[in-house]
């Protein structure tokens, strides 16, 4: 987490937490959902506007983090702002060396493999659960040619329970009030 992050959260500790404005889709990007857009309905069918400044998505890379109820955030100087996720916390993009790295820039080891009824591909590693990026399926699919990973089957539905993670921290917040 960055200094300056840590300091405003001593300096302001009672600001309130922040549900539904940003999201993070299946490609590992991260979208920026102002009001209009959620009053159009779900992350799942309406997205927002992508983030392309680099250095706002490495701020929000470097202060990524899961509270103990499995809502991922991005902590925000003193907010949380709670991250709407399409299907999982982490997006691995497959390196050619071997390594597996995170949407947020952290290299990883990869433990265990698993595959959905869709067949998209999944990695448990040592920094979490999440789907292998789209563009590396053939790579994640020589690994499993080569033994190197063998999948195990997994249902789509079953993965957040499994894995300890919310999709949608801003339906939650909805449904208990």
């Amino acid at each position: 987490m960055d200094e300056l992050v840590k300091q405003a959260m001593a300096k302001w500790p009672n600001v309130p937490d922040c549900y539904g404005w940003l999201g993070l889709d299946a490609r590992g990007d991260w979208y920026m959902r102002d009001d209009s857009v959620q009053a159009l309905g779900p992350f799942s069918r309406n997205k927002g506007s992508k983030l392309q400044h680099d250095k706002l998505k490495a701020f929000i890379a470097r202060n990524y983090w899961v509270d103990a109820q499995g809502r991922w955030y991005f902590q925000n100087g003193p907010q949380r702002v709670f991250v709407e996720l399409e299907i999982t916390p982490w997006v691995w993009l497959l390196q050619p060396d071997g390594s597996v790295q995170a949407h947020t820039g952290q290299t990883v080891r990869a433990q265990r493999c698993f595959v959905d009824e869709q067949g998209h591909v999944y990695l448990e590693t040592d920094l979490g659960f999440g789907l292998v990026h789209s563009q590396d399926v053939g790579v994640a699919a020589q690994h499993v040619e080569t033994g190197l990973w063998v999948p195990q089957h997994i249902h789509t539905q079953d993965m957040a329970h499994r894995f300890g993670f919310v999709l949608s921290p801003q339906n939650g917040l909805q449904q208990q009030a």
